[in-house]
């Protein structure tokens, strides 16, 4: 996956879709009362969310996190050589932005030393997005806030019908459904999640500008993907599928569910089976000690046998 997004920096192509989604987020944020000083952007990629998230919170300390060297490197370039734009606004400096290489589930920081953690669809490139929301408890300070956003089952709908008209073997990759991400919340120790999710969808007037988009959104990580490149005779199949699909107006349509959710860290105390989040001991299903919490399925959407 991390080899896929390298592919793919700086990953400008997509902030049609990161950027708006990003913009939605700090909607949301502008609801909850919290002025985070310490600020980690999981999945930051080439740190599109920096300057954004500078304009809210000018005296926070960003901490920049992806697995990706070569998004990491853009963002250095653009970001930490030279003030952005809010740093250069400003009458008094503002921190300078640190950058992280890491897996979003072993980061390396220090224990309750966050005050937010924002990720901006991140979390469904990971394939164990468990130890990724236990490492955000991990790192958070309480009643600090963990937001996320990420990709739902809904996602590329029409496109996986025509893959599955192409080529019933292709194995598009999968999504967790959100109900699913706001269990585990609890269960990891989160309290009060707060999830709702939107389908946007985007028209296109040819097939291949569709296809371009989505692989400028990133790659298929799913382990049991097709290997190797497609050849041309089934590129146009897939073409043809798509091009079936056209609406009355002569567009086609990609579906695109996106999935919100937030919730705060909290205390824990001590039970029989472990440490356990104080306002979810009687919502939240106990984990014994030193057990994970298990792996997320993702759902099917609906409609799907």
């Amino acid at each position: 996956m991390t080899r896929q997004f390298a592919r793919r920096a700086p990953l400008d192509a997509p902030q049609f879709l990161y950027g708006e989604i990003a913009q939605r987020m700090l909607r949301r944020l502008s609801y909850i009362r919290i002025a985070p000083h310490d600020i980690l952007d999981a999945g930051c990629g080439a740190a599109h969310a920096l300057d954004p998230l500078r304009a809210r919170y000018p005296d926070q300390r960003y901490i920049g996190l992806d697995a990706c060297g070569a998004l990491l490197d853009t963002a250095r370039e653009r970001y930490a050589a030279k003030p952005g734009f809010w740093h250069r606004l400003r009458n008094k400096p503002t921190p300078a932005a640190e950058f992280r290489q890491a897996d979003l589930a072993e980061t390396g920081l220090p224990d309750e030393s966050l005050d937010l953690v924002w990720s901006n669809l991140a979390l469904h490139w990971h394939p164990e997005p468990h130890l990724v929301l236990q490492e955000w408890r991990r790192v958070l300070r309480n009643d600090a806030l963990a937001m996320y956003s990420s990709l739902g089952p809904g996602t590329f709908r029409e496109l996986r019908d025509a893959l599955a008209e192409v080529d019933p073997d292709t194995r598009p990759m999968e999504f967790v459904d959100m109900h699913d991400f706001g269990d585990l919340m609890l269960q990891v120790g989160f309290a009060d999640p707060v999830m709702d999710q939107e389908i946007i969808t985007l028209t296109y007037k040819t097939a291949d500008k569709l296809l371009e988009d989505v692989r400028a959104l990133g790659g298929n990580p799913h382990p049991e993907r097709r290997r190797g490149l497609p050849g041309r005779a089934w590129r146009e199949r897939l073409v043809r599928a798509l091009e079936r699909r056209r609406h009355a107006d002569g567009t086609i349509h990609l579906s695109l569910e996106v999935a919100y959710g937030h919730a705060w860290r909290v205390a824990a105390r001590r039970g029989v089976f472990g440490d356990l989040p104080v306002t979810t001991f009687k919502r939240a299903q106990p984990l014994e000690a030193g057990k994970p919490p298990p792996r997320v399925v993702p759902r099917k959407p609906d409609g799907e046998n």
